[in-house]
């Protein structure tokens, strides 16, 4: 992974412009935004799709965000529809549970704008997926309540308080692999991403896992979240 001065990491990369099949994969945990009527509540949905990246990982596409109401006029109320072909029925409204949503899939038409410089992607245009053959998750996305989970259970397994700092990650030794040796920094997004599918769950399971394996358990979990900031990124989208 090859690192500016400044300290930044892989540039922002919008999703590609595309109209296809999509599926959900996450709804975020409600965190607090500022917005013109002042302090809100809200959260997003995230998409995988067809486009793939260099490394073969789908594409994540983030919605706008939207706050945690049905109301007939509310903006998830309307999103809903159009995803589903059809309005909530009553008893849908009375007992909304958006994990439901997870792994459905949609038709997606996705458009770029420009803000500030950078090029964002917009979710144009969502219906209802009548082909039959849905598009299914990859299996390669965390969801973001989970991320949280695999903190916990490395605190846990680990019992110790030896963990690099959130700012040291880059500059843990790899010492498994052929990468062996060299600053997980230094490697590039595609071997770190390696490590993290192939390497991390097995390391998580170890009963006593030795020190380095602490070290590198963290750093991978700090890289994951550094490398899979579409959502972070797309804050900036402005609707």
């Amino acid at each position: 992974m090859k690192l500016s001065a400044t300290g930044s990491t892989t540039p922002f990369e919008a999703h590609p412009e595309y109209d296809g099949q999509a599926v959900c994969v996450d709804v975020t945990p409600l965190k607090k935004t500022q917005s013109s009527y002042g302090e809100r509540e809200t959260f997003r949905i995230v998409f995988e799709t067809r486009e793939l990246r260099q490394n073969g990982s789908p594409y994540l596409l983030f919605s706008r965000s939207f706050t945690p109401s049905l109301h007939e006029k509310s903006a998830l109320r309307a999103f809903i529809k159009q995803w589903f072909g059809r309005d909530l029925t009553p008893a849908e409204q009375d007992e909304f549970d958006t994990e439901a949503l997870i792994g459905r899939s949609t038709r997606v038409a996705v458009i770029h704008s420009d803000y500030n410089g950078t090029t964002y992607a917009n979710i144009g245009l969502i219906r209802a997926d009548k082909s039959g053959d849905p598009l299914k998750p990859s299996g390669k996305y965390i969801r973001q309540k989970d991320r949280q989970s695999n903190d916990e259970k490395f605190r846990h397994a680990s019992n110790h308080n030896e963990s690099p700092t959130p700012s040291d990650w880059r500059r843990v030794k790899v010492h498994v692999g052929k990468h062996t040796g060299i600053d997980l920094g230094e490697l590039d997004r595609e071997s770190v991403e390696a490590l993290a599918t192939k390497w991390l769950p097995t390391a998580l399971a170890l009963e006593k896992p030795l020190k380095a394996d602490r070290e590198l358990i963290a750093a991978l979990q700090q890289a994951k979240v550094a490398l899979t900031t579409d959502d972070e990124e797309e804050d900036h989208i402005p609707f």
